[in-house]
Parts: C-alpha cells; sequence; structure tokens
C-alpha cells in the first residue's frame, strides 16, 4: 500500500508539476551532446590549430598584430609572369590560402588555358559568374580582363611582377631551349642577340617566349611593331588594372609593399627562393657565409650588376640588342621599376631598409630550423623526397631544398609548404578542393615511361641521368641591383 502511494506520487510530480517524462528525456539528451561538443572542440583546438609552445611559427614574428586597422586581402589575382621569380610568390599565395581555407581558382591541368588567352571556364569548378566564390588565382595564363573578372569577386586586388628583359631572356633562353624553335636554332643567347630576325618566325608556336615576354603575359600582341603611342597605351592598361607591379630584381622591397598592400602578417610574405637555376658559382666577396649568399652563388648572379655569370657572358652590345628586340618589355620594366622606387620613397627609406633588415633575418631564422644545411639549395636528384623535388627544365639545373630531420609535427607541416614546388602543391590544392574527383597527380610508375604533360608549351619527361624529372621546354631611371637572381 505504502509502495503504491509512491508511486503515484512520483508519476504526480513528473507529469504534473514538472512536465512528461519524454521532455526531461530530451533536455538529458541536449545537454549531453552540447557537453561532447565542446569536449572534442577543446581536444581539436589543442591539436591543429595552436602551434606547440616549442615551435618557431609560434613566435610573434608568426603571430604579430594586423598592420593598423586594415583587413587582410583574401580575393587576390596574381598575373604568374615568366621567369621573375613568379613561383616564389605562388608559393605565398599558396600558403597563405592553405592555411585559411580559402579557395583557389585551379586550372584544369597545371596552366590556365596558356598561351591561349585565358577564358573563364579553364577554372576548375567554374560554373558561371558569381555561382562561387573564389579567393585566389595564380596559375600562368595569358591574361584577359573580361575572363578574369567572370571568376574573381569585384573587389580583388590584382599585382603582378616584372623584370629586366635581359636577364629575363638569358633565363627564358636557358629554360625553353628545347621548345621555342627561335632559341632552338641559335648556338647561344649571344648568337640570337646579334641577329634575332634570323631565328626568329613569329608564326611559330612557343616563339611568344624569344621575344617581348612580359607584353605577351599581361594579353598584348608581342609581335607588334615598337611606337611610343603603343607602348603607353599598354602600360596604360596595366597601371588600370593592376595595384602594384613588383620588380624581381628588388625582391624583398618587392615582399615589404605587397605585405603592407595586403594587410599580411610578415611570415607570409617570407619565402626561400623556388625554382632557382644553377650555373656556374661565381666569386661573391662577403656573402657567401649567408643562408642569401649561398642561393646566390648557386645561381651564378653578380650581386651588384644583376648579371648572369655564364660561361659566355653577354657583351653590352648583345644586350643593348636584346633591349631593343624586347623593346616593349623594356618600355614596361623601365616605367615600372621608376614607379617601383617612387612608392618606396612613399614608404619611407629608412622604413623600408628595417622592414628588410627585418625580413632577411626571419628568412635566415626559418632556413636554419627548417632546412638541412642550413638552407643551401640542392640538385633534384640529391632529394629524397619526390614529393619535393622540383622539376628540371631546359639546359639548366633547377634546385631544391630538404627538411631539416626532427621537426615537430606543426613545424614540418609549415617548412614543408615553404619548399614544396609549385607542381606538387597544385596537385595537393587541387585534392583537397576536389577530394572526390579523379586523381591528378601523376603517378611515379607513370613519369618512368615518360609519360608527357602539356605546359606552357613545354613537356614534362624523365631526366635521363638521375631519377629527378625534367620541365622540358645602370641605366638612367634604374638602381644597383641589391640582390640575386631568383627564376
Amino acid at each position: 500500500m505504502l509502495f503504491r502511494r509512491r508511486a503515484r506520487m512520483l508519476r504526480w510530480l513528473a507529469c504534473g508539476r514538472l512536465g512528461p517524462v519524454w521532455i526531461w528525456k530530451a533536455l538529458l539528451l541536449c545537454v549531453a551532446i552540447a557537453f561532447t561538443s565542446q569536449l572534442l572542440g577543446v581536444i581539436f583546438s589543442k591539436s591543429s590549430v595552436q602551434p606547440p609552445a616549442g615551435s618557431i611559427f609560434s613566435t610573434p614574428d608568426a603571430q604579430e598584430p594586423l598592420l593598423g586597422s586594415c583587413q587582410p586581402h583574401t580575393h587576390i589575382m596574381f598575373l604568374k609572369t615568366h621567369k621573375t621569380a613568379s613561383s616564389t610568390v605562388l608559393n605565398m599565395l599558396y600558403r597563405f590560402g592553405e592555411e585559411r581555407d580559402l579557395r583557389f581558382a585551379l586550372p584544369l591541368s597545371y596552366q590556365l588555358g596558356y598561351p591561349l588567352p585565358f577564358n573563364a571556364h579553364r577554372v576548375k569548378g567554374y560554373r558561371g559568374p558569381r555561382v562561387m566564390e573564389f579567393h585566389i588565382m595564380g596559375n600562368h595564363m595569358k591574361f584577359n580582363k573580361p575572363e578574369v573578372e567572370k571568376v574573381m569577386p569585384a573587389d580583388t586586388f590584382y599585382f603582378s611582377i616584372i623584370r629586366d628583359p635581359v636577364t629575363l631572356a638569358e633565363s627564358s633562353f636557358a629554360y625553353y631551349k628545347e621548345v621555342a624553335p627561335a632559341f632552338q636554332k641559335a648556338k647561344s643567347l649571344g648568337d640570337f642577340a646579334d641577329d634575332p630576325k634570323r631565328y626568329y618566325d613569329p608564326r611559330l608556336r612557343n616563339n611568344h617566349y624569344a621575344r617581348n615576354l612580359l607584353w605577351f603575359d599581361f594579353g598584348m600582341d608581342h609581335n607588334a611593331n615598337f611606337s611610343l603611342a603603343l607602348a603607353q597605351s599598354g602600360e596604360a592598361m596595366i597601371r588600370q588594372t593592376f595595384k602594384l607591379i613588383l620588380v624581381s630584381e628588388y625582391f624583398d622591397q618587392s615582399m615589404i609593399l605587397l605585405r603592407h598592400a595586403l594587410c599580411w602578417p610578415l611570415d607570409a610574405v617570407v619565402s626561400f627562393s623556388l625554382n632557382a637555376r644553377q650555373q656556374k658559382p661565381s666569386a661573391i666577396g662577403g656573402m657567401t657565409g649567408s643562408w642569401v649568399g649561398k642561393a646566390v652563388a648557386v645561381t651564378g648572379v653578380n650581386v651588384r650588376s644583376g648579371h648572369s655569370q655564364a660561361k659566355i657572358p653577354l657583351t653590352e652590345k648583345q644586350r643593348e640588342k636584346l633591349r631593343q628586340w624586347n623593346a616593349l618589355d623594356w618600355f614596361l620594366y623601365e616605367s615600372f621599376n621608376r614607379t617601383f622606387w617612387e612608392e618606396i620613397d612613399r614608404f619611407g627609406q629608412v622604413q623600408m631598409e628595417q622592414e628588410v633588415s627585418r625580413l632577411r633575418m626571419r628568412r635566415e631564422e626559418l632556413a636554419q630550423v627548417c632546412l638541412r644545411d642550413g638552407g643551401k639549395p640542392v640538385e633534384a636528384h640529391r632529394i629524397r623526397d619526390e614529393n619535393i623535388r622540383p622539376f628540371q627544365s631546359g639546359l639548366v639545373k633547377i634546385l631544391g631544398y630538404e627538411l631539416q630531420p626532427g621537426l615537430d609535427n606543426t613545424t614540418r607541416t609549415a617548412c614543408l609548404r615553404m619548399i614544396r614546388p609549385e607542381i606538387q602543391y597544385k596537385d595537393v590544392l587541387d585534392a583537397k578542393q576536389f577530394p572526390h574527383s579523379p586523381a591528378v597527380q601523376m603517378q611515379t610508375e607513370q613519369k618512368s615511361q615518360g609519360l608527357m604533360l602539356a605546359a606552357s608549351g613545354s613537356f614534362l619527361r624523365q631526366d635521363s641521368s638521375r631519377a629527378g624529372e625534367r620541365l622540358v621546354g645602370g641605366e638612367k631611371g634604374r638602381r644597383i641591383v641589391e640582390k640575386g637572381e631568383r627564376d
């Protein structure tokens, strides 16, 4: 009897005053879910977001506050010009976007339809204007503004990079000797410079590498006869579209200007030179002990003049002939080089020197931590991990890096991003954005069978000598070059 009374009392309390039982069950379930979610969030935030206390990427240089009250740009279009250190710049964009889960406008293969004018449908996943938000575009293309605007948002920041047409020609000749008919016929670049018209046929595919290559990449007719009106019109078009034009010879100063323009932290613009080519080393007094000195020595560049130290250096007469042959490019270079130093004057020479010094110190610091032998570039066949082994091109060896052993996972991931070659990095991002699409990365066994990959008029093939792969394929208004050449 007593038991029945207590049972009725409990039912009365549950159903009358405290509500039906199902409400309590639902409440308890919600509490359990909330507790579990909070617990999992703490676990994941500790394991994947915050770097370990001992990581160099947890220092103030890596985690410093943004510049002033500005907000970092995340809609970015980089016109990747050829042989201008653009692979190093693209690596920065890849790193910045990957760390923040931004969406890249990636090509269907490895370039955005180059050398044909860019078409929006060359972007993987593109379904029409404003259907999908793309944050970063930066693979090789022949610029075509109306089509780019179909892909990128209206507030996109456009920038690019240029280089002295003479040293650009030296690099192009080395890289594209096997694919540009004009270069194929010439015994040397000096031979070509003596009489370009003897070797050049504008009707032949891939000869755009041999004349006004910058003008071509910006989407204009590189075979047009030079006139001041035409050159000024092309310059005006570029200035109207591009907010910033960097200069390869002054790479570190360019990175400081870019950092402030994009409102990015310092580590976002710290880089190791990628896709650099090896030449006969030359004596560079006073710099061989530093990481920069090693890189410069390996690329064979005179620090003060910026001239390549090849076996048969160009004469001044040949250099002048190359400027005349690439007159449209030379006009752009002089104009934007002058503007570049005007930007630095507005920025402040003292502040620029301070920030460049800080950038170089940070690069040296990261090189000592991330890279074997303190960051000395090595030949591709010496790199054991094929995922960071650079593809080889033309007549020269493309150098890469090896990671320092024993790095913690967070540091190793960050360091790996800084040295991952362009082709492999593109494959990594492609796999992340399109996890269910067929694999785009070439398999090792396919490479060994000599599978050829169309890429900027070049071909991918196995190096016959080693396991590394080959990708065939002081004037007025200027300042003294301070740094080594980056291809």
